[in-house]
């Protein structure tokens, strides 16, 4: 069982607005909504949904993940003792310190405590990765600083396919040194924005300009994707600006499935326009004035 300090200090079920007898399918359908909600690409100057989005993703981490949510339910069934059982021995943590069991009810007694099945702690390192590297996954290597700060040691890392902003992921073996074994590095992924495409969960987007005839007349336009590559999307007449359209398949993918591309319309406002241009437009503008709710 890993026990994380914050498994008992937060509820990850609140976090996510749903309930300990929630099913697998009711969570994951919570966090995309609250992800779409709260993602950094949807609100750029709000440093509080940044805060809010990495604390979701980190509780989805856990009770999205059948084995994690099974580890976590029964640290919160123990209570405090559950909040100080460390991985990989019989031993308790407190305060950051591991004991052995022993040690806990030698003091009841009065006996020596016994230190021999310590292991060691698991400590975390940010990753800083591209967003491409977070979609597509990437083998990399992670410098440490040793903990007397002289010199440092390198981790290979390799990280999944379609990790999230926020997330964590567990190198086994890789944390402080103990009598009884080594702890476990978990890397914090940072992901860097792109400049063209956003996420939501699975979902990839996009915003592609257009022109209002292309709207009111329908057309089709190409649009770029992850890969560099183009798909031909239909506009049917008659499109209201800022509607956004989905194409299958062209999103993350991820352990979960594969998200698709979700494309926002958006009219593009020419700057400069040449006096034919100018007067079709004043023309339009002169019809649409003195068309009444009828027509």
């Amino acid at each position: 069982m890993i026990a994380q300090k914050d498994w008992l200090e937060k509820d990850f079920y609140q976090i996510l607005g749903v309930s300990e007898n929630s099913s697998a399918k009711e969570i994951t359908k919570n966090y995309r909504k609250l992800a779409r909600k709260l993602h950094p690409d949807a609100n750029p100057d709000d440093q509080q949904a940044e805060t809010k989005f990495k604390e979701i993703s980190a509780a989805y981490d856990v009770i999205g993940d059948e084995k994690k949510r099974s580890e976590y339910d029964e640290l919160r069934r123990l209570g405090p003792l559950g909040s100080s059982f460390n991985s990989g021995s019989n031993g308790f943590d407190s305060g950051g310190i591991p004991f052995d069991i022993s040690e806990i009810f030698g003091n009841f007694f009065g006996n020596q405590p016994s230190r021999g099945s310590q292991r060691g702690l698991d400590i975390e390192a940010t990753l800083p990765l591209s967003f491409l590297d977070a979609v597509n996954g990437v083998t990399t290597t992670l410098t440490l600083g040793n903990q007397n700060g002289k010199g440092s040691t390198s981790v290979k890392v390799k990280i999944p396919p379609g990790v999230e902003n926020g997330q964590k992921v567990r190198v086994k073996g890789k944390g402080q040194s103990g009598p009884a074994g080594s702890g476990d590095l978990f890397v914090i992924v940072q992901v860097e924005p792109h400049d063209l495409f956003g996420r939501e969960g699975k979902n990839l987007t996009v915003v592609t300009r257009v022109t209002f005839p292309q709207l009111v007349l329908g057309s089709e336009v190409k649009v770029d994707t992850l890969e560099g590559s183009k798909v031909t999307l239909r506009i049917p007449p008659g499109t209201p600006n800022g509607r956004t359209f989905r194409v299958k398949g062209g999103g993350v993918a991820t352990p979960r499935g594969v998200g698709d591309l979700l494309v926002t319309v958006e009219v593009e406002i020419p700057t400069q326009v040449s006096d034919k241009e100018l007067l079709l437009i004043e023309e339009l503008a002169d019809v649409m004035s003195k068309k009444t709710p009828k027509d």
